[in-house]
Protein backbone atom coordinates (compact mmCIF):
# COMPACT_ATOMS: atom_id res chain seq x y z
CA UNK A 1 0.00 0.00 0.00
CA UNK A 2 1.19 3.59 -1.46
CA UNK A 3 2.20 5.75 2.18
CA UNK A 4 0.33 8.73 2.44
CA UNK A 5 1.90 12.12 1.03
CA UNK A 6 2.68 14.06 3.81
CA UNK A 7 3.78 17.33 2.36
CA UNK A 8 3.78 18.48 -1.44
CA UNK A 9 7.49 17.41 -2.36
CA UNK A 10 6.22 13.96 -1.50
CA UNK A 11 2.73 14.18 -3.39
CA UNK A 12 4.96 15.26 -6.71
CA UNK A 13 6.98 12.64 -6.39
CA UNK A 14 4.31 10.04 -6.28
CA UNK A 15 2.99 11.70 -9.28
CA UNK A 16 5.63 11.61 -11.08
CA UNK A 17 6.43 8.16 -10.11
CA UNK A 18 2.90 6.72 -10.66
CA UNK A 19 2.16 8.88 -14.00
CA UNK A 20 2.48 6.19 -16.31
CA UNK A 21 0.21 3.89 -14.81
CA UNK A 22 -2.68 6.61 -14.47
CA UNK A 23 -5.97 6.32 -16.94
CA UNK A 24 -5.87 9.21 -19.93
CA UNK A 25 -7.69 11.39 -17.83
CA UNK A 26 -6.23 10.72 -14.56
CA UNK A 27 -3.02 11.74 -16.30
CA UNK A 28 -4.82 14.97 -17.58
CA UNK A 29 -5.64 15.82 -14.33
CA UNK A 30 -2.16 15.16 -12.81
CA UNK A 31 -0.68 17.67 -15.72
CA UNK A 32 -3.03 20.62 -14.49
CA UNK A 33 -2.26 19.77 -11.01
CA UNK A 34 1.27 20.16 -11.40
CA UNK A 35 1.45 22.90 -13.65
CA UNK A 36 -0.80 24.97 -11.98
CA UNK A 37 -0.37 24.40 -8.14
CA UNK A 38 -1.18 27.98 -7.13
CA UNK A 39 -4.29 27.57 -8.17
CA UNK A 40 -4.65 24.79 -6.88
CA UNK A 41 -4.23 25.55 -3.84
CA UNK A 42 -6.99 27.76 -3.54
CA UNK A 43 -9.52 27.49 -6.16
CA UNK A 44 -12.49 25.56 -5.89
CA UNK A 45 -13.47 21.62 -7.04
CA UNK A 46 -15.67 22.78 -9.51
CA UNK A 47 -13.29 26.07 -11.14
CA UNK A 48 -10.58 23.90 -10.95
CA UNK A 49 -12.07 20.57 -12.68
CA UNK A 50 -13.55 23.22 -15.05
CA UNK A 51 -10.14 24.84 -15.78
CA UNK A 52 -8.38 21.23 -16.36
CA UNK A 53 -11.39 20.05 -18.75
CA UNK A 54 -12.21 17.20 -16.54
CA UNK A 55 -15.20 16.73 -14.45
CA UNK A 56 -15.04 17.73 -10.25
CA UNK A 57 -15.65 13.57 -9.45
CA UNK A 58 -12.55 13.13 -11.70
CA UNK A 59 -10.40 15.75 -9.08
CA UNK A 60 -11.89 13.83 -6.29
CA UNK A 61 -10.98 10.18 -7.61
CA UNK A 62 -7.19 11.53 -8.65
CA UNK A 63 -7.05 12.16 -4.92
CA UNK A 64 -8.11 9.06 -3.58
CA UNK A 65 -6.26 7.17 -5.98
CA UNK A 66 -3.19 8.65 -3.82
CA UNK A 67 -4.85 7.73 -0.37
CA UNK A 68 -6.61 11.03 0.62
CA UNK A 69 -10.07 11.01 1.67
CA UNK A 70 -11.09 13.92 -0.77
CA UNK A 71 -10.14 16.50 -2.55
CA UNK A 72 -9.51 19.09 0.12
CA UNK A 73 -7.15 16.75 1.73
CA UNK A 74 -5.16 16.93 -1.10
CA UNK A 75 -5.70 20.45 -1.77
CA UNK A 76 -3.46 21.45 1.86
CA UNK A 77 -0.63 20.37 0.49
CA UNK A 78 -0.73 22.47 -2.30
CA UNK A 79 -1.72 25.39 -0.03
CA UNK A 80 0.80 24.41 2.56
CA UNK A 81 3.35 24.82 -0.44
CA UNK A 82 2.60 28.43 -0.86
CA UNK A 83 2.73 29.40 2.88
CA UNK A 84 6.11 27.88 3.01
CA UNK A 85 6.97 29.45 -0.47
CA UNK A 86 5.47 32.81 0.35
CA UNK A 87 6.18 33.63 4.04
CA UNK A 88 5.56 37.61 2.78
CA UNK A 89 1.73 38.78 3.13
CA UNK A 90 1.51 41.06 0.68
CA UNK A 91 2.76 37.94 -1.61
CA UNK A 92 0.32 35.91 -0.25
CA UNK A 93 -2.58 38.16 -0.98
CA UNK A 94 -1.63 38.50 -4.25
CA UNK A 95 -1.69 34.50 -5.19
CA UNK A 96 -5.13 34.08 -3.41
CA UNK A 97 -6.74 36.80 -5.15
CA UNK A 98 -5.31 35.30 -8.50
CA UNK A 99 -6.51 31.65 -8.03
CA UNK A 100 -9.80 32.99 -6.90
CA UNK A 101 -10.37 36.02 -8.91
CA UNK A 102 -12.16 37.48 -5.72
CA UNK A 103 -11.36 40.37 -3.16
CA UNK A 104 -14.07 39.75 0.19
CA UNK A 105 -14.85 42.36 1.84
CA UNK A 106 -13.52 42.56 5.43
CA UNK A 107 -16.36 41.66 7.27
CA UNK A 108 -16.79 38.54 5.01
CA UNK A 109 -13.12 37.41 6.03
CA UNK A 110 -14.21 38.18 9.81
CA UNK A 111 -16.64 35.68 9.28
CA UNK A 112 -14.59 32.90 7.86
CA UNK A 113 -12.06 34.02 10.68
CA UNK A 114 -14.59 33.69 13.22
CA UNK A 115 -16.08 30.99 12.11
CA UNK A 116 -12.85 28.27 11.53
CA UNK A 117 -11.41 29.73 14.65
CA UNK A 118 -14.75 28.29 16.45
CA UNK A 119 -14.41 24.90 14.95
CA UNK A 120 -10.76 24.52 16.11
CA UNK A 121 -11.74 25.35 19.40
CA UNK A 122 -14.46 23.63 19.56
CA UNK A 123 -12.06 20.13 18.48
CA UNK A 124 -8.93 21.60 20.78
CA UNK A 125 -9.87 19.77 23.99
CA UNK A 126 -10.72 16.11 22.55
CA UNK A 127 -7.19 16.25 20.67
CA UNK A 128 -5.04 17.32 23.76
CA UNK A 129 -4.16 14.04 25.52
CA UNK A 130 -4.99 14.79 28.77
CA UNK A 131 -2.19 12.30 30.16
CA UNK A 132 0.45 14.47 28.37
CA UNK A 133 -1.06 17.88 29.25
CA UNK A 134 -0.92 16.61 33.13
CA UNK A 135 3.18 15.64 32.21
CA UNK A 136 3.85 18.63 31.05
CA UNK A 137 2.46 20.87 33.77
CA UNK A 138 3.97 18.49 36.20
CA UNK A 139 7.65 19.30 34.87
CA UNK A 140 6.56 23.00 35.20
CA UNK A 141 5.65 22.82 38.36
CA UNK A 142 8.75 21.50 39.84
CA UNK A 143 11.13 23.46 37.38
CA UNK A 144 12.74 26.41 39.45
CA UNK A 145 11.88 28.31 36.57
CA UNK A 146 10.49 28.05 33.06
CA UNK A 147 12.45 29.52 30.10
CA UNK A 148 10.21 30.35 26.79
CA UNK A 149 11.19 30.46 23.27
CA UNK A 150 8.62 31.29 19.99
CA UNK A 151 9.84 33.00 16.92
CA UNK A 152 8.87 35.13 14.22
CA UNK A 153 4.72 33.62 13.94
CA UNK A 154 5.19 31.77 17.52
CA UNK A 155 6.61 34.54 19.28
CA UNK A 156 3.12 35.82 20.24
CA UNK A 157 2.33 32.98 21.81
CA UNK A 158 5.65 32.51 23.59
CA UNK A 159 5.60 36.23 24.69
CA UNK A 160 2.10 35.47 26.46
CA UNK A 161 3.38 32.14 28.19
CA UNK A 162 5.99 34.09 29.71
CA UNK A 163 3.89 37.03 30.55
CA UNK A 164 1.26 34.66 32.23
CA UNK A 165 3.92 32.80 33.89
CA UNK A 166 4.99 35.85 36.01
CA UNK A 167 1.41 37.04 36.71
CA UNK A 168 0.70 33.18 38.69
CA UNK A 169 4.28 34.21 40.23
CA UNK A 170 6.37 31.46 38.08
CA UNK A 171 9.43 32.98 37.22
CA UNK A 172 10.20 32.76 33.46
CA UNK A 173 12.24 34.25 31.15
CA UNK A 174 11.54 34.79 27.58
CA UNK A 175 14.32 33.65 24.87
CA UNK A 176 13.63 36.76 22.83
CA UNK A 177 17.04 36.49 21.10
CA UNK A 178 17.22 40.15 21.08
CA UNK A 179 20.61 41.56 19.17
CA UNK A 180 20.95 37.77 18.25
CA UNK A 181 21.65 36.38 21.76
CA UNK A 182 19.73 33.29 21.18
CA UNK A 183 22.74 31.28 22.28
CA UNK A 184 23.43 33.30 25.00
CA UNK A 185 20.20 33.74 26.58
CA UNK A 186 20.14 29.72 26.55
CA UNK A 187 23.11 29.56 28.68
CA UNK A 188 21.35 31.02 31.79
CA UNK A 189 18.74 27.93 31.66
CA UNK A 190 19.66 26.09 35.13
CA UNK A 191 19.81 22.33 35.45
CA UNK A 192 16.57 22.51 37.44
CA UNK A 193 14.68 24.74 34.92
CA UNK A 194 12.71 23.64 32.00
CA UNK A 195 12.10 24.86 28.43
CA UNK A 196 9.02 25.80 26.30
CA UNK A 197 9.10 25.93 22.95
CA UNK A 198 6.42 26.86 20.42
CA UNK A 199 7.16 26.25 17.01
CA UNK A 200 4.61 25.81 13.47
CA UNK A 201 5.65 24.35 9.90
CA UNK A 202 8.00 25.52 8.36
CA UNK A 203 9.69 25.07 12.19
CA UNK A 204 12.21 27.74 12.87
CA UNK A 205 15.61 26.99 12.67
CA UNK A 206 16.95 28.63 16.10
CA UNK A 207 13.82 27.16 18.14
CA UNK A 208 14.92 23.43 17.11
CA UNK A 209 19.04 24.76 17.94
CA UNK A 210 17.51 26.03 21.64
CA UNK A 211 15.44 22.55 21.87
CA UNK A 212 18.55 20.47 21.07
CA UNK A 213 21.06 22.07 23.25
CA UNK A 214 18.55 22.01 26.65
CA UNK A 215 17.87 18.34 25.59
CA UNK A 216 21.52 17.65 25.51
CA UNK A 217 21.74 19.49 28.78
CA UNK A 218 19.05 16.98 30.36
CA UNK A 219 16.60 20.19 30.85
CA UNK A 220 13.19 19.19 30.38
CA UNK A 221 12.07 20.25 27.48
CA UNK A 222 8.03 21.18 26.72
CA UNK A 223 6.95 21.58 22.55
CA UNK A 224 3.69 23.08 20.93
CA UNK A 225 3.46 22.49 17.60
CA UNK A 226 1.33 21.57 14.64
CA UNK A 227 2.48 17.91 14.07
CA UNK A 228 3.84 14.59 15.55
CA UNK A 229 5.88 14.61 12.62
CA UNK A 230 7.06 18.61 13.72
CA UNK A 231 11.04 18.37 14.19
CA UNK A 232 10.34 19.12 17.82
CA UNK A 233 8.04 15.94 18.48
CA UNK A 234 11.84 13.94 18.29
CA UNK A 235 13.84 16.25 20.65
CA UNK A 236 10.78 16.97 23.72
CA UNK A 237 10.03 15.43 26.46
CA UNK A 238 6.61 15.94 26.06
CA UNK A 239 4.40 17.25 22.73
CA UNK A 240 1.35 18.99 22.53
CA UNK A 241 -0.02 19.20 18.88
CA UNK A 242 -2.35 21.88 18.49
CA UNK A 243 -3.93 22.23 14.74
CA UNK A 244 -4.97 25.86 13.70
CA UNK A 245 -7.72 27.22 11.91
CA UNK A 246 -6.31 28.21 8.36
CA UNK A 247 -8.66 30.82 6.21
CA UNK A 248 -6.56 31.24 2.43
CA UNK A 249 -3.49 30.65 3.46
CA UNK A 250 -3.38 32.31 6.77
CA UNK A 251 -3.17 30.87 9.76
CA UNK A 252 -4.12 31.49 13.48
CA UNK A 253 -2.77 31.12 16.70
CA UNK A 254 -6.10 31.07 18.72
CA UNK A 255 -5.83 27.79 19.75
CA UNK A 256 -2.82 27.66 20.55
CA UNK A 257 -3.10 30.87 22.47
CA UNK A 258 -5.84 29.12 24.56
CA UNK A 259 -3.80 26.08 25.70
CA UNK A 260 -1.11 28.53 26.36
CA UNK A 261 -3.19 30.37 28.80
CA UNK A 262 -5.03 27.13 30.29
CA UNK A 263 -1.90 26.12 30.88
CA UNK A 264 -0.65 29.09 32.73
CA UNK A 265 -3.92 29.10 34.90
CA UNK A 266 -4.29 25.11 35.36
CA UNK A 267 -0.62 26.03 36.85
CA UNK A 268 -1.44 28.63 39.26
CA UNK A 269 -4.05 26.59 40.30
CA UNK A 270 -1.74 23.82 41.58
CA UNK A 271 0.76 26.41 42.89
CA UNK A 272 -2.32 27.92 45.38
CA UNK A 273 -3.79 24.53 46.04
CA UNK A 274 0.26 23.82 47.51
CA UNK A 275 0.20 26.84 49.53
CA UNK A 276 -2.88 26.14 51.05
CA UNK A 277 -1.62 22.72 51.88
CA UNK A 278 1.48 23.53 53.44
CA UNK A 279 -0.22 26.44 55.22
CA UNK A 280 2.28 28.40 53.70
CA UNK A 281 -0.49 31.25 52.37
CA UNK A 282 1.24 34.92 53.50
CA UNK A 283 -1.85 36.78 55.46
CA UNK A 284 -3.94 39.70 54.50
CA UNK A 285 -2.20 43.06 54.76
CA UNK A 286 -3.51 45.03 57.53
CA UNK A 287 -4.83 48.54 56.54
CA UNK A 288 -3.95 50.38 59.51
CA UNK A 289 -8.32 51.26 60.27
CA UNK A 290 -9.20 50.59 63.51
CA UNK A 291 -11.48 48.17 64.39
CA UNK A 292 -14.32 48.01 66.68
CA UNK A 293 -12.25 46.60 69.35
CA UNK A 294 -9.59 48.96 68.97
CA UNK A 295 -12.09 52.02 69.10
CA UNK A 296 -12.04 54.05 72.40
CA UNK A 297 -15.59 53.21 73.98
CA UNK A 298 -18.34 56.23 73.78
CA UNK A 299 -18.69 58.12 77.20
Amino acid sequence: MTQLPQDFVALEAQITEQYPTLSRRLQQTARFLLDHPQEVAFATVAKLAEQAGVTPSTLIRFANSFGFKGFSDMQKLFRARLVDELPNYSERIHAVRTATGETPSGTQLLWEFAEANREMLEQLPGRIDPRLLEAALDIFEHAEAIHVMGARRSFVVASYANYALNHIDKPSHLVSGLGGMHMEQIKAIGPRDALLVVSFSPYAQETRDIAELARERNVPVVAITDSSLSPLARIADITLVVQEAEVKSFRGLTATLCLTQSMAIALGMRKDSAADASGGRPSKPTTGRATDKDAPASG
